[in-house]
């Protein structure tokens, strides 16, 4: 979602992109957890309705991230090139515009798979996902009555599944990161 409205507020500019990015605006002011919670809380316990909030929630900084490297890749000689030999619009933009912007949305996805699972295990943790649902947060959730118990794995184990999911695609992402930036140094 985020691609394709950054792409056109990015690509087309002018009265399109101010409409988009006033839209991504608004979805920036709300803070991404209440957000996510109160839309799953409006669609109900589901599993599905948690990606579907999520989907709605972060979706804003990819269209910011791809409407910027559009926006500065559109400058570049080799558009002016492809504008001048008579290439569409649309094929300037899907073979020189599109390639060439796209690395930083994909470091991004990386980087925030890590917080997008720990949004949604919050989102099942506090009951917005179905009963008997196998899912981390709700794992967590169960397993924190047996802690006082003794039974401390069933909620540990979860829980630290979670946090080794969200470091792997951290160091992922920073990888790729490193991998894809031009302007790093190379090892």
């Amino acid at each position: 979602i985020g691609t394709v409205v950054g792409s056109l507020a990015g690509f087309i500019g002018g009265k399109v992109d101010e409409i988009l990015m006033r839209v991504v605006d608004v979805f920036l002011a709300i803070p991404e957890l209440i957000f996510a919670l109160a839309i799953a809380a409006v669609l109900g316990p589901s599993f599905s309705n948690i990606i579907l909030a999520l989907a709605i929630v972060y979706w804003v900084k990819y269209a910011r991230i791809i409407r910027g490297q559009i926006i500065h890749v559109k400058q570049n000689e080799y558009v002016d090139s492809a504008r001048v030999i008579g290439d569409t619009k649309f094929r300037i933009y899907l073979k020189d515009v599109l390639p060439n912007s796209i690395t930083p949305v994909m470091v991004q996805a990386t980087m925030d798979m890590g917080a997008i699972v720990l949004v949604g295990a919050t989102l099942s943790f506090i009951g917005l996902s179905e009963a008997g649902l196998a899912e981390w947060g709700v794992l967590v959730s169960e397993g924190q009555v047996g802690i006082s118990t003794g039974r401390w794995w069933a909620s540990t184990f979860p829980g630290l599944m979670i946090f080794l999911w969200a470091l792997a695609f951290n160091l992922v992402g920073d990888g790729l990161r490193d991998v894809l930036d031009p302007r790093t140094e190379s090892r």
